[in-house]
């Protein structure tokens, strides 16, 4: 059994995109360290959108923790709704999604 490494929070955007050019609606993803952007794309489904964003997020911080990232397997998507805290444990490492640009405004100092 591997030991657990925790402590990561990451933030994510996911949103609908308007139809383009073919009719059809897409998810916009992105995956966020701080203001460093990890990962960015788009989906048709936004459980597909959303699995991404895990992948995206347990490769990062395999790598941020100096892990190699376990081989993937393909499963099926889990839907995750815009705005959700979702807490992610992939091989080891733990991570926590969280949503961006939801925190309450602060007052200036």
């Amino acid at each position: 059994m591997l030991p657990n490494v925790e402590g990561l929070e990451l933030s994510y955007a996911l949103h609908p995109l308007p139809p383009g050019r073919f009719g059809f609606r897409r998810w916009r993803y992105e995956l966020w360290h701080g203001a460093r952007l990890i990962a960015a794309g788009w989906r048709v489904q936004r459980p597909d959108a959303a699995e991404a964003l895990r992948t995206h997020g347990a490769d990062f911080a395999h790598h941020l923790f100096g892990l190699r990232p376990p081989a993937r397997v393909q499963a099926p998507a889990q839907d995750m709704l815009p705005g959700m805290r979702t807490r992610v444990e992939a091989h080891g490492v733990s991570f926590v999604l969280v949503p961006r640009n939801l925190e309450p405004a602060r007052a200036p100092v």
